[in-house]
């Protein structure tokens, strides 16, 4: 039977696996297809949009993941606050993109938590409620995954070896935390 004890802290650690919930990052929905779209995002962020199918770039402060042909999913690597200069990106992308009809800069922050995954035991959890074949998936530095978990939609981005960010919607979070939770004790 599942597990229902809440969460109160941010990490939780089982033999081979730590779940770290990452809720104040910034992360912002952008759509285009504009070649001016593309080069605005180059320059605001020093990251090219990746245009290869289920990828994602990255630099040391932000990850840039590909959703769609027309769509990526920008976050950033440290929680954000009014002293960092990420905590302006928003404004800075909206001015260079969508003031001008470029595209569309949407903040998904509230909508998006992200649940880190670290460890041996990772993609055996994955596997234990979502249809996905993981072979291919952690070969592959940086590949990006939408798909589903537990019957909940999710994007999944593979950060390093047995180290990925998840990310569910706020009003799934706490059912899915509880039976990773839950599974993750039993594997």
């Amino acid at each position: 039977m599942l597990s229902y004890n809440s969460v109160t802290n941010d990490s939780i650690k089982h033999t081979d696996l730590t779940i770290s919930i990452v809720e104040t990052i910034t992360k912002i929905n952008l759509r285009g297809k504009k070649r001016d779209f593309i080069t605005k995002i180059g320059k605001s962020i020093s990251i090219l949009p990746p245009t290869e199918n289920n990828m994602s770039s990255s630099n040391e402060e932000l990850n840039l993941l590909w959703l769609s042909p027309d769509e990526w999913m920008l976050y950033t690597n440290e929680k954000t606050n009014s002293e960092n200069e990420i905590y302006n990106l928003e404004d800075e992308l909206f001015k260079e993109i969508s003031k001008v009809s470029d595209g569309s800069v949407t903040n998904i922050t509230d909508h998006w938590i992200m649940i880190n995954l670290k460890g041996k035991k990772v993609y055996e959890l994955l596997s234990t409620s979502c249809p996905l074949d993981f072979n291919n998936f952690k070969q592959n530095k940086g590949s990006v995954v939408q798909t589903v978990f537990n019957h909940i939609d999710v994007i999944i981005h593979h950060k390093n070896s047995d180290d990925l960010n998840l990310f569910v919607r706020r009003s799934f979070f706490e059912h899915l935390l509880s039976w990773i939770n839950d599974a993750a004790s039993r594997i």
